[in-house]
């Protein structure tokens, strides 16, 4: 089921049982009917050659559309909540859920079963584990686990899937533990993601 103001871009794969924009999980805002017409929220944008398997959920944003990039994996029954950023090339693992106003940074992967609390913001690369409960930030390209969810490791497999080896390797796991500044010699794609995680973001207002 598709519920407008929502746009889809070419070659996704949406399998059965799909919910995509209906109202945010908001308890003061608006339920309307789909025979009332539109929806008045911000919507949900989707972008190329995503695949959304069964029984997704993917609600309308309020202050912003709830968006999914280019080539991202969304398994069974994980849900995006109101407002929620995935950039390209994340994976969903199945049950995620991930709360409103929630950021996924481009090549995350998050495990089965793991929930991310609203607000929550995952950095480019990293790796949230099976079951895990995260209520801060993860930071680019390291692994995560547990309840609270705590960082344990450098994500070296998802180094080496965009190009990251060797000594540049070595220097990004220096900097994923913070010891070190983010190192030269980066693909130009990888660095400006990491240019933009070290922004400040946005205050909740």
């Amino acid at each position: 089921m598709i519920v407008g103001p929502c746009r889809i871009g070419d070659g996704n794969w949406i399998g059965p049982h799909v919910t995509i924009g209906t109202p945010a999980e908001w308890r003061g805002g608006p339920h309307p009917v789909a025979w009332e017409g539109e929806l008045d929220g911000s919507g949900v944008e989707i972008g190329d050659r995503n695949t959304i398997r069964e029984f997704v959920t993917v609600h309308q944003g309020t202050r912003r559309s709830t968006r999914i990039g280019d080539e991202c994996y969304l398994l069974v029954r994980s849900h995006a909540g109101h407002d929620v950023v995935l950039a390209d090339g994340v994976t969903l693992s199945c049950s995620v859920q991930l709360g409103g106003h929630t950021e996924v940074g481009a090549h995350a992967n998050i495990g089965m079963g793991a929930t991310v609390h609203q607000f929550g913001r995952i950095g480019p690369g990293a790796m949230v584990g099976m079951g895990a409960s995260v209520r801060r930030e993860v930071g680019p390209f390291s692994i995560a686990v547990g309840n609270p969810a705590r960082t344990v490791g450098v994500n070296e497999v998802g180094l080496s899937r965009v190009g990251i080896e060797g000594d540049t390797a070595a220097a990004m796991g220096e900097y994923v533990k913070g010891r070190a500044a983010v190192p030269d010699g980066l693909p130009a794609d990888i660095a400006a993601l990491l240019a933009a995680w070290e922004r400040p973001a946005p205050a909740h207002t």
